[in-house]
């Protein structure tokens, strides 16, 4: 037990610090926009860029990770991410920074691809609900405490100090994965490289063509194409493997497939509504310091919903615990897209209390599902979809966001927030499917 309780330690420091980046950023991204002098489209890649990196690299990794075993790929990936958030913190120019950023994309992938199952090796199966509850708080504080944090270290220095941030904590998982870890037996089957390959293609050249579609139409319709038959080679390769790396075998499982669909969505939800949100505050005249304690309650209603989920799961099916969440955070963005949102600070947080709320009632029970459905034998690919699933969402977000601007420009925001809420009924829809398929 002692170990077990360091070796969660060592798994939720890593899970806090990738929800500490992406939500530290998310609100300074209009003031690194202004520093460096870029357009707020521009300034969307530095999440963008991350992101494509972290659902490129997610399976791959999460398959060299069943290989070698869990603990060395997971702490040379903390090593990395933290390499890169201090080369981040001194990158001079946008370039540098987008390239580190691309490196800490790199890092968070080894650690997030393992996240799930590092947490179905460490707890027996009947704590799976408690634990992924657990994980999801860590989560939801991680995510509360980090607009404000941000707004106060914004307050008294530069955005390079929101990536210095990072680097002692890192310094602290990996000594505590290094030695808390279950040292897991690794495969020691071939890696695959052929599909990993095919991998970054698929999801790399479809998610920049989609970008980049506006921009220039005729070579963004060809990087759509190239990344579509990169999928269905890859598909092809991995039908015909026993373990895949696409973990193809567990698609097959329709609790697995509903649930890995509505996740996308529901991520998709989050990231365009919390990505357009801050320029939607600002442009409204709102502080980067209001900003981020205007969002801070969303991560808030996420601590109080996802561990009270995470046990109701245990009684209650979890399409219907996924229905109510998507639902609340329907009628929460509806209402926040609606109101006018300046001198509303109070309403506008309490919706996003709700939308928060919501969100954690959907995620536990669907991680859960996702997870418990699948072979203990086969964790590390259940893993790797359920982080590669909450990737493509919020790769999928940040680019509807970014589309958006370019499409419909200073109006760009608003239009998120409506993207957000088809996102989150699209979401609430698919796991009533998955409960009637059951």
């Amino acid at each position: 037990m002692p170990r077990r309780a360091w070796a969660v330690v060592a798994v939720s420091v890593s899970i806090a610090i990738t929800v500490l980046d992406s939500a530290m950023i998310n609100v300074a991204l209009p003031g690194v926009a202004r520093s460096l002098g870029i357009t707020p489209a521009a300034a969307t890649w530095l999440l963008n860029a991350y992101q494509l990196t972290v659902v490129t690299t997610l399976l791959p990794l999460a398959s060299l990770g069943e290989k070698l075993g869990f603990r060395p790929v997971f702490v040379v990936g903390f090593g990395v991410f933290g390499v890169a958030s201090l080369g981040s913190a001194l990158a001079p120019d946008f370039g540098t920074l987008l390239a580190c950023r691309v490196a800490q994309g790199l890092g968070a992938s080894a650690v997030m691809s393992l996240t799930a199952g590092l947490i179905r090796t460490i707890y027996p199966f009947r704590m799976l609900g408690r634990a992924i509850g657990i994980n999801a708080t860590v989560v939801a504080i991680s995510g509360a405490s980090a607009p404000s944090l941000a707004a106060a270290i914004l307050t008294v220095a530069p955005w390079q100090a929101l990536f210095a941030f990072h680097v002692p904590i890192c310094l602290v998982g990996m000594l505590v994965g290094w030695w808390a870890l279950p040292d897991t037996p690794g495969t020691r089957r071939p890696f695959d490289w052929a599909s990993a390959v095919l991998n970054v293609l698929t999801f790399g050249l479809f998610f920049l063509g989609v970008d980049l579609v506006f921009a220039v139409p005729i070579p963004a319709t060809l990087l759509i194409a190239g990344g579509i038959g990169a999928g269905v080679l890859l598909v092809r390769r991995q039908l015909s493997q026993p373990a895949p790396l696409l973990p193809v075998d567990l698609l097959r499982i329709r609790a697995i497939a509903f649930s890995v669909a509505a996740s996308v969505c529901a991520f998709s939800a989050w990231y365009t509504s919390h990505v357009s949100l801050p320029f939607l505050l600002q442009g409204a005249g709102i502080s980067q310091g209001g900003t981020g304690l205007i969002m801070t309650p969303w991560p808030l209603g996420m601590a109080f919903g996802a561990p009270l989920a995470g046990r109701l799961s245990d009684r209650i099916p979890t399409a219907r615990l996924c229905m109510g969440g998507m639902a609340a955070m329907v009628v929460g963005l509806g209402l926040v897209a609606s109101l006018p949102l300046l001198g509303n600070g109070l309403v506008i947080g309490g919706l996003m209390m709700l939308c928060g709320a919501g969100f954690g009632f959907f995620s536990t029970p669907n991680n859960r599902t996702m997870i418990g459905s699948a072979p203990k034998a086969r964790a590390g690919g259940a893993g790797g979809m359920q982080a590669t699933a909450r990737l493509l969402g919020t790769t999928l977000g940040t680019t509807v966001v970014g589309l958006c601007f370019q499409v419909y420009g200073t109006d760009g925001a608003r239009v998120a927030m409506l993207a957000g809420i088809g996102f989150a009924l699209a979401a609430g829809l698919l796991s009533l499917a998955r409960s009637r398929a059951a």
